[in-house]
């Protein structure tokens, strides 16, 4: 016992600030940027993106559409290696949360030609998708369902629906010393009719998909649904796929998604935290416009 009294006085306090504090300096690769004045639409970092992530309309001669979907990017870089105008970076960026799947939708239109005849296309612009009608009030609805039923704690069940696992483990570190969620009032339990929040991994394979569903029935409201990893947001290297649903949303409402491939542990407090409305979700059209991290 001595010994590991001395051991821990040694050692210290190992627990991480985030996210009282921002992690600064990490190595770990997060998600694309792109440089909207350096971008020709030449569909390079499309031939090569892995999960389909990234993909190019030229349909018309006039208009190109470049799009990206971060909840099926994988963070490979290889878009990065294949831009020939060095238009893409990846960065270290990893709060992706996001309450909605149309907000981890981003593009670049370049446009018809500018009237006049000077022969320049328009200038590339970030786009999103817009919010639906209805949106707004269906948003404050589940806050306010959130804060009258779960207050400042939050219940947790796992539930790996066909994952790679890697994802999975990156949940398990949660409840290490480092990370220690618990020090932010969230917990894991056994039983879906303990839990608050459904935490879902994997593509959902149609053997797990009635096993998802009986899960999800069997907890009590208000029944949130977090969709963790690529694979969970929308299928990853998986999708279309006969054997897997190709996401969560596929099979049950989701009320936050936190990609990645899979998403490091703080991406993991920053999705619970957005679903428990203790933090806001980041807006991809202002960051994307902003300077690259570094990797």
């Amino acid at each position: 016992m001595l010994d590991i009294l001395r051991a821990s006085l040694r050692t210290g306090r190992v627990t991480e600030s985030y996210p009282r504090q921002p992690e600064e300096g990490t190595c770990l690769r997060g998600r694309p940027w792109i440089d909207p004045s350096s971008c020709h639409a030449c569909g390079a970092c499309a031939a090569v993106c892995p999960s389909g992530a990234i993909t190019l309309d030229s349909s018309t001669h006039t208009v190109r559409r470049w799009q990206l979907d971060l909840a099926k990017c994988v963070f490979c870089g290889l878009c990065e290696e294949a831009c020939p105008h060095g238009a893409l970076a990846m960065t270290n960026d990893f709060e992706l949360a996001s309450r909605t799947r149309r907000d981890l939708v981003v593009g670049l239109t370049h446009g018809p030609q500018i009237a006049g005849g000077s022969g320049q296309a328009a200038p590339a612009s970030v786009e999103q998708q817009p919010a639906p009608a209805g949106m707004g009030v269906q948003v404050k609805g589940l806050r306010r369902r959130i804060q009258s039923r779960l207050r400042r704690s939050l219940h947790i069940r796992h539930m790996a629906a066909g994952s790679d696992n890697s994802t999975d483990w990156e949940i398990s570190a949660l409840l290490n010393p480092i990370y220690d969620v618990q020090r932010l009032g969230i917990d894991f339990v056994a039983s879906p009719r303990h839990a608050d929040l459904l935490l879902v991994t994997g593509a959902v394979t149609r053997h797990l998909e009635p096993a998802l569903h009986a899960t999800y029935e069997a907890m009590p409201a208000p029944q949130l649904v977090v969709a963790a990893g690529d694979e969970a947001c929308g299928g990853g290297v998986l999708h279309g796929s006969y054997a897997v649903a190709g996401g969560v949303d596929r099979c049950l409402p989701v009320d936050v998604y936190i990609p990645g491939d899979p998403p490091r542990p703080q991406a993991l407090i920053q999705g619970l935290l957005v679903a428990l409305d203790r933090l806001e979700p980041k807006t991809r059209r202002a960051e994307l416009t902003a300077a690259p991290g570094k990797p």
